[in-house]
């Protein structure tokens, strides 16, 4: 029989030793918790980024359009013009994002918590697929990134090939927003980048302005052949907006583009004003307005 002594202490040192795997374990897996990223997205178009890539949200826009599943309990930190502070720095997160056409709207309550936005760069689709990458190096999503811009640069292919050969049609892009008229999107809007990847020519270019005061008479001298209106934000607003102003001015009627009723309302979740992972479909959508089956541009 063996010594009650013995099996005492082999009882003792089963317990540590299981004592102590239980705690280095429950160290272990503390150590990947504290280690997970807290992100917030701003912007829907950052939630969508975020849904594709697998990321770990803990706060997410207040928006109307609808979340992932997976996000739709987190905490909601406001619209995107207007984030609460408070909220996400209550979040304790540890990356912040929004978008570069949103900069200003990050000022010194967000210095004053601490709290410092990371911006997004989303006003072309090249930028998108950068920020794809870059997002999928850092969260190691490399093979998510890729899977994405595959998709993205098939899209890209597809819409070369329908304008290949086809007389270039003359477009004109609107912005419109709630109870502000509409602004006019150059090539460096997110827009105009779909027009010119899907082989159209924008009336209107920028070296550096997304965004410009439209000119009637420099509308009726480039007489667009296909207008698109984004309508931002509150889309039955703003189409109601636009119809009174294509009714009212004259100069809508005298275009080639109404003449010949080619003018496309874009609107959530496919279009926006910023690149989103919607753009397979948007740049599709765009290459079919101007590049119709069986007609020519």
């Amino acid at each position: 029989m063996k010594n009650p002594r013995t099996i005492g202490l082999v009882t003792l040192a089963v317990i540590l030793v299981v004592g102590l795997a239980g705690g280095g374990i429950a160290w272990h897996q503390h150590q990947q918790r504290a280690a997970q990223p807290r992100i917030v997205a701003t912007t829907y178009a950052i939630v969508q980024i975020a849904d594709k890539l697998n990321l770990p949200l803990v706060g997410v826009p207040t928006t109307a359009n609808t979340l992932p599943q997976r996000y739709q309990h987190l905490t909601k930190v406001g619209s995107p013009m207007n984030p609460s502070v408070e909220k996400i720095a209550a979040l304790k997160p540890t990356a912040v994002y929004s978008v570069t056409t949103l900069n200003d709207q990050f000022g010194k309550a967000f210095k004053a918590q601490h709290v410092t936005p990371h911006f997004l760069d989303l006003t072309s689709v090249a930028h998108l697929q950068t920020t794809l990458t870059q997002l999928g190096q850092r969260y190691d999503r490399q093979a998510a990134a890729a899977k994405q811009n595959a998709h993205i640069d098939r899209a890209k292919r597809h819409a070369k090939k329908r304008a290949q050969g086809r007389t270039q049609p003359r477009v004109l892009v609107l912005m419109g927003l709630p109870g502000a008229s509409y602004m006019v999107a150059t090539n460096h809007a997110y827009v105009g980048d779909l027009v010119r990847l899907a082989g159209g020519h924008n009336v209107f270019t920028s070296r550096t302005q997304e965004y410009q005061q439209p000119n009637d008479e420099a509308i009726q001298k480039a007489n667009p052949q296909v207008i698109l209106r984004l309508e931002h934000a509150m889309p039955k607003m703003v189409t109601q907006q636009f119809n009174q102003e294509f009714k009212r001015n004259a100069m809508w009627a005298k275009t080639s583009a109404v003449k010949h009723h080619r003018v496309y309302d874009l609107q959530e979740p496919i279009f926006d004003a910023t690149a989103n992972m919607r753009v397979v479909t948007a740049l599709d959508q765009v290459s079919r307005w101007l590049y119709p089956k069986g007609a020519t541009a």
